[in-house]
């Protein structure tokens, strides 16, 4: 009897905790997914002023409308799309007309093709001021003689093309050609697993609780 009390309390105790991993995941997924409904609005909202983008603070995915010339130079990031395979994003030195310089990621090209020469010419740009967290430990450094970079290290670029901190990813292409496509941020980078981690749970409480009754049932059906 004292063995059967002990598979039961130890049952339930871990179906308890794995159902309760589960409803923590639910509450996880309606977070992530409120949080996920708010950056999308944020990223398509009306665009401010840059200035009005990075003060009080910077904001993160805020839509910028900036005037201003590209300076010469370029960045080539080695990324991947699902439907193209390789392809380099191009990121570009701009001269504001309020003063400063700043990263403009214009957006994609095929590996091979040549990197057009921007135009010269003053133009208005829209997009959303982003600082992605792309590089880490394992990230190769930039090959510089091939101007291959793996990563949008923000502050590493800035300081290669002489520009602030400040990157703006294109929302969409202006008048000018700019020899690239769009690559506008949006959410999809973003994870969201929280409901593959609730089911995943919920499952090991189902297993957890019907191996408990299995070994509650079994010595009874010996008996019988």
């Amino acid at each position: 009897m004292r063995r059967l009390w002990f598979l039961l309390t130890f049952g339930l105790i871990g179906t308890a905790i794995l159902l309760a991993l589960g409803t923590w995941q639910v509450q996880r997924l309606a977070w992530k997914q409120d949080l996920l409904g708010n950056i999308e609005a944020q990223i398509g909202a009306d665009p401010v002023a840059l200035s009005d983008a990075l003060e009080p603070q910077f904001r993160r995915y805020a839509p910028v409308a900036i005037t201003g010339k590209f300076d010469p130079g370029h960045i080539r990031m080695l990324a991947s799309r699902k439907t193209t395979g390789a392809a380099y994003r191009i990121i570009r030195p701009f001269e504001t007309l309020a003063g400063g310089r700043i990263l403009i990621d214009t957006g994609w090209q095929p590996v091979g093709v040549k990197v057009a020469e921007p135009p010269r010419d003053e133009m208005d740009l829209i997009g959303n001021l982003d600082n992605p967290i792309e590089a880490d430990g394992f990230t190769p450094a930039p090959d510089i003689e091939k101007n291959i970079w793996f990563a949008r290290d923000v502050p590493a670029m800035a300081d290669h093309l002489g520009t602030d901190p400040i990157l703006v990813v294109l929302r969409d292409g202006p008048q000018s050609d700019l020899g690239v496509t769009p690559w506008p941020v949006d959410t999809a980078g973003i994870s969201n697993d929280h409901l593959q981690y609730a089911i995943t749970w919920f499952s090991l409480a189902a297993i957890w609780a019907g191996m408990t009754f299995y070994f509650l049932w079994r010595p009874r059906a010996k008996k019988g």
